[in-house]
């Protein structure tokens, strides 16, 4: 796994702490709401809405709150017409950057991601010029804690294409279309899923080898992230296990 995966991780599993839960459940509930207006309110006839409603779930969103998300998202309660945007550019050192957003503004939303980007040592880049770089995968992750044997027995047979030990977690990769049946087996296996998630993986990664670059590089990532309209933000830095964690503290 890449340092940004594992970064990734390691925000995931504090996420249940962090400050701004009100600011996580707005962002899950506008990907509900986007995904049952591109596809249908009906879960099981929905792959992308069943995803999104799980993630939901899964970050203790109220359920109603995720039904009338679902309610305005198929027009039987009004809302705001939200619009997906992906946004590419650089962080220092080269380091590749995708920015996944839901706006109700594509001018206003452009305009503050370019400037989060010039402010802090990055740029933006023309569609497809990062791109090229990533490869969209079903990501699980479970606690480290699971007997390897008795994970691998469950998960290659629901369709996995990887398991990774990340230190504190496994990590199993799968086609985007797998990620459901791969899920679904676990939970029947009764194992506990800390994310399962579509996510865009780096194909290639660049190495973040010094301190100073790696808190720039973090840094904007997380500003990027911070931003009410980005719903994702993927980069392909590999930050040495040391540097990240003092980078961390």
């Amino acid at each position: 796994m890449s340092g940004h995966s594992k970064w990734a991780t390691t925000k995931h599993q504090k996420g249940a702490k962090d400050k701004a839960r009100g600011k996580l459940f707005a962002k899950l509930i506008r990907q509900v709401e986007v995904a049952a207006r591109e596809g249908g309110g009906d879960v099981n006839a929905n792959a992308t809405l069943r995803t999104m409603f799980q993630k939901a779930r899964d970050a203790s969103v109220p359920l109603d709150t995720i039904e009338r998300a679902v309610k305005r998202g198929t027009g039987e309660l009004e809302g705001v017409r939200y619009e997906a945007i992906a946004y590419e550019g650089y962080a220092a050192s080269g380091v590749a950057v995708i920015v996944d957003c839901l706006s109700d503004n594509r001018n206003r939303t452009g305009a503050e991601i370019r400037a989060i980007f010039s402010r802090n040592g990055g740029s933006m880049a023309e569609p497809g010029a990062v791109a090229w770089q990533f490869e969209r995968r079903g990501v699980v992750s479970l606690p480290r804690t699971i007997p390897e044997d008795d994970l691998m027995a469950v998960v290659l047979d629901a369709g996995a294409e990887d398991l990774r030990d990340e230190g504190e977690a496994w990590v199993i990769y799968t086609p985007p279309h797998d990620l459901a049946s791969v899920r679904a087996a676990l939970e029947s296996a009764g194992m506990t899923i800390e994310s399962a998630e579509p996510q865009m993986v780096a194909t290639t990664t660049v190495e973040v080898g010094d301190e100073s670059t790696a808190r720039k590089v973090l840094h904007l990532l997380e500003l990027l992230e911070d931003h009410d309209d980005v719903q994702s933000v993927w980069s392909n830095f590999d930050i040495p296990d040391a540097i990240l964690e003092r980078v961390g503290a």
